[in-house]
């Protein structure tokens, strides 16, 4: 019997950067996968056999949960990681979370408890906080080298329109045609918060115009801006959305009281820049690199998806479950996760209250988690009722015919981009 831990994926779509990470990883191995599009699982049983596995494959849940495994990766739809991340934690798996951490602040109450009484692992695979450059500031800041955080900016810029047919099938309820302007925003601001680790305390929101396709492919919200206050002070902007440029833009500055540095905008092929700042006020050196992989360097150089970033989150957490120090130090623990999710909700209150500036609860305290035990304010109509449903955006909701669905729906049969 292998003594390596079972690790079981769900959600065969996302998760397939994972299963390639668990099929040679030396520390575990891929047991099962659980996906109700019964193509991918084909896929997975072929790409399983040509490894010389078997994996178990389910198209229900809660069949898959309970099959004989140390530990859960959710790449299910990304408002619902902690519903399935509380299932399973109570089920007694570790669980490593696709983004985004919670869709409410209910649920982020949830699974910070969930996470205490277990006393699991759970970790939070937000990539872009390990792409190359992103990760070198990471390990840079983490060791002094520009002081401490003042100002930053984080940008996702990723116009989806052209892809909307292969990401939503054309399906009314999707989760991403019921998204707000600022909810999925761990990929810009969540780098930032992990360089730091500094806690946000306050947010400020804001929505540009919904674009006018995106209403003809079945969703209504425009870009979302958050501008975050960290505990001491620092002001960090984030953006992220639909905006036109191509290709997107994935950018990053973070300064600091003794230097600051920026990640090449358009790719890891682009240099690294930092500049420090010498004993002399307003003198220093700037360097310009590209950074190496310095951490399990000969197993992540596999793996380009997502800028390099998609080997390192599988990585640390088997390695945190294996209580190794490289697990321990760079695994975004749960606290963070909502932490930074958070800064979305909060920061959507923010817009639909006139850009006002909006407290983030430190729900680390268990007396402040009371307050919002309950509070599932979000879009989602399985969810939130009465007042808590809001809007999907601040310019108001639009009422968006069958026809506009079932014609998306044929472009993703046909195989067409959004149009």
């Amino acid at each position: 019997m292998s003594d390596k831990l079972r690790i079981g994926v769900f959600g065969g779509y996302r998760g397939q950067t994972m299963i390639d990470v668990l099929l040679d990883h030396p520390d575990a191995e891929l047991v099962a996968v659980c996906d109700k599009y019964t193509p991918l699982l084909s896929q997975v049983r072929e790409k399983a056999e040509a490894h010389g596995l078997r994996v178990a494959l389910y198209e229900s849940f809660d069949e898959f949960i309970k099959h004989d495994m140390d530990a859960v990766v959710l790449a299910n739809y990304a408002t619902e990681h902690a519903i399935y991340a509380v299932k399973c934690l109570y089920a007694g798996k570790h669980v490593l979370s696709e983004v985004l951490p919670c869709e409410t602040v209910a649920q982020a109450v949830a699974l910070i408890e969930a996470v205490e009484k277990t006393g699991l692992v759970y970790s939070y695979a937000e990539n872009y906080c390990y792409m190359l450059h992103t990760f070198e500031m990471w390990q840079r800041y983490k060791k002094g080298d520009i002081g401490s955080a003042t100002y930053g900016e984080g940008e996702y810029i990723h116009d989806c329109a052209g892809i909307w047919p292969q990401i939503t099938y054309g399906e009314r309820d999707h989760w991403r045609n019921n998204l707000y302007c600022t909810y999925y925003c761990t990929h810009s601001v969540g780098p930032l918060i992990a360089m730091t680790g500094l806690r946000p305390v306050s947010v400020v929101g804001f929505e540009c115009p919904p674009p006018e396709e995106m209403k003809r492919l079945g969703a209504y919200f425009g870009a979302g801006i958050e501008m975050v206050t960290l505990e001491n002070g620092a002001i960090m902007k984030s953006i992220h959305g639909h905006l036109k440029r191509e290709p997107g833009s994935v950018n990053y500055e973070l300064y600091g009281s003794k230097g600051m540095m920026e990640t090449g905008r358009q790719s890891a092929n682009q240099p690294f820049y930092i500049y420090r700042e010498s004993e002399q006020i307003c003198r220093g050196d700037w360097e310009a690199y590209s950074p190496e992989l310095r951490i399990a360097a000969d197993m992540a150089k596999g793996f380009a998806g997502h800028g390099g970033s998609d080997f390192y989150p599988t990585h640390f957490f088997i390695q945190k479950i294996l209580g190794r120090p490289e697990g321990m130090e760079w695994s975004i623990d749960v606290y963070t996760a909502v932490s930074m999710g958070l800064c979305g909700i909060f920061a959507y209150r923010s817009v639909l209250d006139g850009n006002t500036p909006q407290k983030i609860p430190d729900l680390r305290d268990p007396a402040v988690r009371e307050a919002y035990r309950y509070d599932n304010k979000c879009t989602n109509k399985k969810i939130a009722h009465g007042d808590d449903l809001l809007p999907r955006s601040s310019y108001g909701e639009v009422d968006i015919p069958d026809e506009v669905y079932e014609h998306v729906r044929r472009l993703w049969i046909e195989g067409k981009p959004g149009e």
